[in-house]
């Protein structure tokens, strides 16, 4: 297959599943039920690091997270009493458990009593124009595990790129914060960093398509796998090169359907 004849398929497929119909079936349907920015930000954040497994399991997860902040994440997280969080205590989704979920919300209430937004804490005051948002998300990883009293095992839930992580999830999260286009699939609600820095949330479906499309080489599913992906991906869309997860995606689902 040429260059030209994997842009138009690449394309086609994008522009299928780039579309708002997409929401009904996917996590991100959950941060949609929501107009405020804090409260995309707390339930898309939590629901992306749960996105792991069958994708109706996640929603109903998700669903369950926003029942118990008492459907309103942001005054949940600011306001909630030491009562109020022992309703988590049986939330489980796999490995997530509630010790996570008690660090999650003390992360979120030290970070929502100083900040107006989750996205300062991906965007440092001084930073250059990278080409990727390694930076950001070892910036963030930082500043998430910053308090005290952490347990070791929520640290499996948020990953790095300096860990060799594919950081699938929080690159997931990115693209829902980051993306705007017509589609209003993604909620482009941040601006400190470009759409043209965004790399693939590369999961095995994701792998299998790209593969077979030749547009990664290497044995190992790692960050650097995560940057050939995204190069090959730029070279079709430079601006908005996450525009092709759709692609992708897509393509693995319609193989099954």
């Amino acid at each position: 297959m040429t260059l030209i004849e994997r842009k138009a398929l690449l394309l086609e497929f994008a522009d299928k599943y780039n579309h708002f119909d997409f929401i009904q079936h996917d996590p991100i349907s959950i941060p949609h039920q929501f107009s405020k920015k804090q409260d995309i930000e707390i339930i898309g954040f939590w629901v992306a690091m749960l996105s792991w497994g069958n994708r109706k399991s996640i929603i109903n997860k998700g669903k369950e997270l926003c029942q118990l902040m008492e459907n309103a994440p942001h005054d949940f997280i600011i306001n909630h009493s030491d009562h109020d969080l022992k309703r988590f205590e049986k939330f489980v989704h796999r490995t997530f458990n509630a010790t996570d979920a008690l660090y999650f919300i003390s992360f979120f209430k030290f970070w929502y009593s100083k900040n107006d937004s989750l996205e300062l804490a991906f965007v440092p005051e001084l930073y250059g124009d990278e080409l990727t948002v390694e930076s950001h998300l070892e910036s963030f990883h930082a500043k998430f595990f910053s308090l005290e009293h952490i347990s070791i095992r929520t640290k499996k839930h948020v990953s790095k790129p300096s860990s060799k992580s594919r950081c699938k999830r929080l690159a997931m999260f990115l693209r829902w914060m980051v993306r705007n286009d017509q589609s209003k699939v993604d909620f482009g609600l941040w601006t400190g960093i470009k759409s043209s820095q965004l790399v693939l949330p590369l999961d095995v479906h994701v792998e299998k398509t790209a593969r077979k499309l030749g547009m990664i080489t290497r044995k190992q599913l790692d960050w650097m796998t995560v940057l050939e992906l995204t190069d090959s991906c730029r070279r079709i869309c430079p601006e908005d090169p996450c525009k092709l997860d759709y692609a992708l995606f897509g393509m693995s689902i319609a193989k099954k359907e």
